[in-house]
């Protein structure tokens, strides 16, 4: 079981940073997977003194604190807006409402999980991460960096005109996603992130110039490069998608990170699209 030699609320970050440079110590939010190692740890160092527990909105950016809970995401209406729901659709099957209250936006983007919903919308927009020394790191570039001992303060996401979705595939509605896909418009340009294939979520930007009319096939297409996937094999993949609900029948033997990809993804796309009068207005 987990094991915590002494507990400090720290007075500010200098301090958190100082305490955390010793490698048997460890920053706590939540909890949630912390607690269900067995290490050892000297000092656990908690945040919730700070003030990082809010979500701040000004005219150009939402800044968003390390303690901030994945419940506030959800119901957070000027970042909802913004997002056209897709940072609501992104945790809104993250275990239960009890679990969303306590885990942190910190912990879910510090982790860099493969299977991260919170990492994968991020990455689609123009979000950035504060970090105590290291400073701004674009979030793109952080998802990519090892893990080390600065204290992550905050994110930070730029109010860039954007339209955007969020879809995932799961076995069960609160189960780990197996396949996690943001995509979205911003910059006369789209961008798609792609988590737990399982790895790290990386985000892939169009080359080729789509516009903002983009069709089912370009969306198709788009999905493909973004993976590698020739279109014989999708082809040969039994794909079902359940037109009602926009749900993958993935009872079959095939991978399903292939399996799910084509349909996820191109529906990320065109649900981006149906959201371009928000962005044109």
């Amino acid at each position: 079981m987990l094991q915590l030699k002494q507990y400090i609320k720290v007075a500010n970050l200098d301090e958190a940073y100082e305490l955390n440079q010793k490698k048997n110590s460890v920053i706590v939010g939540g909890m949630h997977w912390l607690k269900m190692g067995k290490t050892a740890y000297g000092t656990a160092i908690d945040l919730s003194g700070l003030g990082l527990d809010q979500i701040v909105e000004t005219d150009e950016t939402f800044e968003i604190g390390c303690m901030v809970s994945l419940r506030q995401l959800e119901t957070h209406e000027g970042l909802n807006t913004y997002t056209a729901g897709a940072v609501r659709e992104a945790v809104k099957d993250i275990v239960g409402v009890q679990f969303r209250n306590t885990a942190t936006v910190g912990g879910s983007i510090w982790g860099r999980y493969g299977f991260s919903d919170v990492l994968t919308v991020f990455m689609a927009m123009d979000a950035y991460v504060v970090c105590h020394k290291a400073g701004e790191i674009p979030i793109c570039a952080y998802a990519q960096m090892k893990a080390d001992r600065d204290v992550l303060v905050k994110i930070i996401v730029k109010k860039t005109p954007i339209c955007m979705s969020y879809q995932a595939m799961r076995h069960a509605k609160t189960d780990f996603p197996m396949l996690t896909c943001a995509a979205s418009y911003m910059n006369n340009c789209w961008t798609v992130a792609v988590g737990a294939r399982p790895s790290r979520a990386k985000a892939v930007v169009d080359a080729s110039g789509l516009g903002l009319k983009v069709t089912e096939e370009e969306a198709k297409q788009l999905a493909l490069d973004t993976v590698g996937v020739q279109e014989g094999a999708v082809k040969q993949l039994k794909i079902k998608l359940d037109k009602e609900n926009g749900c993958v029948d993935i009872r079959m033997s095939c991978d399903v990170k292939e399996l799910g990809y084509i349909p996820v993804v191109t529906g990320a796309f065109l649900i981006s699209r149906a959201n371009v009068n928000d962005l044109t207005k």
